[in-house]
Order: C-alpha cells, then sequence, then structure tokens
C-alpha cells in the first residue's frame, strides 16, 4: 500500500503548525513571559527559536522526510544496529503523555463552549469565574463526558487519515484560530490600559530576565515547535521529496511567533484592564 502524502505544503505547514502552535504558544506562553520580564523574555524566547529551535526542527523535517517511515523506523533507518530508535519509543511515550493532558483541557473548553452557549458565562465577575472553574473540574461526570466526547472528535479526525482528516481540519481550524485571536486582540487592545499592557510585551525590561527565565525561554522554544518527541519526523515522513523544507520550517517558526504575540496581545492588555 503506497504511503499517503500532504496534498499541498500549504496544509502540511498548517498540520504542522497545528502541532507547534498548542497551549505552548496560547496558555503558557503569555504565563511564563508574564512572570519572566515580558518583552524580554520574547525576545530570548525568539533569539532561541531562531538560533536553536529552527535548526533542530529542519533536523527533523530533513529524518522524518529522508526515510518516509515512523518515527522509530526512522532512526532505526538512519542509525542501524544502534540505541537511537529509543529517541522514537521516548517520543511516542511523551505523545501518549500529552494526550493525557491535552484531551483533559480539551475537554473543559468543550464544557466552556456549552456553558457559553446555554448562557451561564452571563453577568458573572472574577470571583464567580473562578468559583465556576473549581465546580467544573471538580465535577468527574462532567470531566470525564467530556473528556470522552473530545477524544471521539480526535479519533474521527486521525482515523480519516493524513489528507481527509488531519489535513482537512488543520485547513479549516488554523484560520479559524487566527481569526477568533485577531478578535480577541481588537478587544483586548482597545480596553483601558491596554498600552501598559503592550508595552510589558513589546518592551524588553531586562531587569525582571532571570537565568530562571532565560531557560524558561529556551525550554518554550522548543515546547512551541514540538521538537524532541518525534512529531515532526513523523509529519515530515508523509511530505514529498519535492518540498522545501526551510521554506516549510520557516513558515512554521514564523506563525509560531505571530501566535505568540497575539496571545501576548489578547491577555497583557486584559490584564491591566482587570487589576487596575
Amino acid at each position: 500500500m503506497e504511503k499517503q502524502q500532504w496534498t499541498s505544503k500549504y496544509g502540511f505547514i498548517l498540520a504542522a503548525a497545528g502541532s507547534a502552535i498548542g497551549l505552548g504558544a496560547i496558555w503558557k506562553f503569555p504565563y511564563v513571559a508574564g512572570m519572566s520580564g515580558g518583552g524580554a523574555f520574547f525576545l530570548v524566547f525568539i533569539l532561541f527559536t531562531v538560533l536553536v529551535g529552527l535548526p533542530l526542527l529542519i533536523g527533523e523535517f530533513v529524518i522524518g522526510r529522508s526515510t518516509q517511515k515512523n518515527a522509530v523506523d526512522s532512526y532505526r533507518s538512519i542509525a542501524p544496529g544502534t540505541s537511537w530508535h529509543l529517541l522514537g519509543r521516548l517520543g511516542m511515550v511523551t505523545a501518549f503523555l500529552l494526550l493525557s493532558f491535552y484531551s483533559v483541557v480539551g475537554g473543559w473548553i468543550l464544557i466552556y463552549i456549552w456553558k457559553t452557549i446555554s448562557g451561564q458565562l452571563s453577568g458573572l465577575d472574577g470571583t464567580e469565574y473562578s468559583a465556576l472553574l473549581n465546580q467544573t473540574i471538580s465535577d468527574p461526570f462532567m470531566s470525564v463526558f467530556f473528556h470522552l466526547l473530545f477524544m471521539v472528535m480526535v479519533i474521527v479526525v486521525v482515523a480519516r487519515g493524513v489528507q481527509s482528516g488531519i489535513e482537512k481540519a488543520s485547513v479549516v481550524m488554523m484560520p479559524a484560530l487566527f481569526v477568533l485571536f485577531i478578535i480577541i486582540v481588537i478587544r483586548s487592545v482597545t480596553l483601558d490600559g491596554a498600552m501598559e499592557g503592550i508595552s510589558f510585551l513589546l518592551v524588553p525590561n531586562f531587569e525582571g530576565l532571570t537565568s530562571e527565565g532565560v531557560l524558561f525561554a529556551m525550554g518554550q522554544s522548543f515546547f512551541a515547535l514540538s521538537l524532541g518527541i518525534s512529531v515532526m519526523v513523523t509529519y515530515s515522513s508523509y511530505l514529498s521529496k519535492k518540498e522545501n523544507l526551510l521554506q516549510s520550517a520557516g513558515a512554521i517558526v514564523v506563525m509560531n511567533f505571530i501566535v505568540a504575540l497575539l496571545a501576548g496581545l489578547a491577555i497583557f492588555p486584559g490584564c491591566v484592564f482587570v487589576w487596575s
């Protein structure tokens, strides 16, 4: 049976970006940046991503596309008779652990979508939102039900394969993510005191950046690109050998920067507004 391939470079970039651009960019980045100097952290994150993350991303693309095999067999192919295949197995275990976390959060998102549509979030203040979250995550039936619902959605997409499942979903969901982000950012930057939050994100303040913050920035650059867990090796194994890997990797990195920027613009002005 002939191995499937992405139907276009555009589809591959969006699918790979969909893996790389997740909670690491949307949720974790604003939190870590807020704790580590804001603009200074963002600058160091960019440097690590370009100087370290991008070359590693290209390296994983080269391994996957050249072998056209799964992660374990890819490492066996390029390093036969060695233990490098264990790196692929470690990636599988890591991906499973990440799924166990992401699927729970995905279930929470479905809960909040339902609560939003049903009007249960209207008119709540900050204290009531916090109480609602505690109530939601402490309800075992609701958490398990929506977790299972999210997993069924994932299984349906993956079961349809690379072209009809992952690629088609990414082509729709990634542009939708950017549209939603832009709407949120427009609302956020029009709040009172928004410029203070924008300055915090874009103006480097190295006095607030610690050595621990630098390590966080390096870790964030790896996490935001899904590096080291063989995901990109697997994705690129479905890529045509005619595609330009440098352009694809560069596009994913740029999209990652844009999402991180949008996440910061969505969060920090809102934080200033709430706390002022």
